[in-house]
């Protein structure tokens, strides 16, 4: 079967079509021309994205610092230095920044122009879309790779590489680190007792318990099942042992609801790092501290230098 042709290819398509069409566009097409004197302003603005900037076309067409002034200041001079490149090198310019609207919004933009010489400096013919929902999509999808799904803590993916930043700190200049691990005593008798449910919410008020008594920079991370790690920088064994009784008298005096409080504890081990050791040598120890605070009772303490 013949292709079917939309539009015979030799038809100019009227104007008034043309900006029809324009309109429709989920963004704006633009030319942005930058003068030799480095003055930069859009001749020409086409497409529904017009109306994200807010400004009127006709302000843009004499002068591009409205628009420019609206960028995310972490975002302008990187802007500004993929347009010199541009100029220098004659390269398109493919980037994407956040555009900051009246009220709080923040949209983020992406951007690819190609340029063209002309007589009194560089006109660059291209197209910006919206993407904001790619954006927040890609952050929920990167979020969710690094976090626990019921708890919300960081997961064991994102615990071991913060590990491996921390440990490299600490052999690079001789700060303290400690690690800490935590586990629920008697959690399989909770989940036979009062039902897996329960034993969720008590998951998640442990993460909470935990939480409250955190620095900003320390990391807290669900293992799997009911162990956690946390990770702890610039902190001596001595504080984290301090940290870590806080902790379990924290639990241990939760009140869990129909459980009532004194029935959940936890046991704690803990490690602190020696420069030059590894990561996995790290975990050993403190994993060995954990077993030790098993062996010798639960709901207690134990730590290894």
């Amino acid at each position: 079967m013949p292709p079917i042709e939309v539009m015979p290819s030799r038809e100019r398509l009227d104007p008034v079509k043309v900006l029809e069409l324009a309109e429709q566009l989920p963004g704006l097409i633009f030319q942005l021309h930058r003068r030799d004197d480095g003055h930069l302003h859009f001749p020409h603005l086409m497409g529904s994205g017009t109306r994200l900037l807010d400004l009127e076309p006709e302000l843009l067409a004499r002068d591009a610092r409205p628009a420019l002034e609206r960028l995310h200041d972490a975002d302008y001079p990187r802007l500004m230095a993929a347009i010199e490149r541009s100029v220098r090198w004659c390269t398109p310019i493919i980037t994407k920044f956040r555009l900051l609207l009246p009220g709080d919004i923040c949209r983020w933009i992406a951007v690819r122009a190609q340029p063209e010489r002309v007589d009194d400096g560089v006109l660059w013919h291209g197209m910006m879309l919206d993407i904001s929902e790619q954006v927040a999509e890609e952050e929920r999808l990167r979020a969710l790779s690094d976090s626990d799904a019921l708890t919300g803590l960081a997961n064991r993916r994102k615990l071991l590489k913060r590990l491996d930043e921390e440990i490299s700190l600490s052999n690079r200049h001789a700060t303290p680190l400690s690690l800490m691990m935590l586990d629920l005593d008697h959690f399989k008798a909770i989940n036979d007792t009062w039902g897996h449910l329960k034993g969720d919410e008590v998951l998640e008020s442990l993460a909470s318990c935990c939480r409250a008594l955190l620095r900003e920079e320390d990391l807290l991370a669900r293992l799997g099942g009911e162990e956690f790690a946390l990770v702890l920088p610039l902190t001596p064994r001595t504080n984290a042992e301090r940290l870590a009784e806080r902790l379990r008298r924290c639990v241990a005096e939760h009140d869990f609801g129909q459980m009532g409080a004194g029935r959940v504890t936890v046991s704690i081990g803990i490690a602190e790092h020696r420069v030059g050791d590894s990561r996995e040598i790290l975990l050993q120890r403190a994993d060995r501290s954990l077993y030790q605070a098993k062996h010798r009772g639960r709901n207690r303490v134990e730590a290894s230098g």
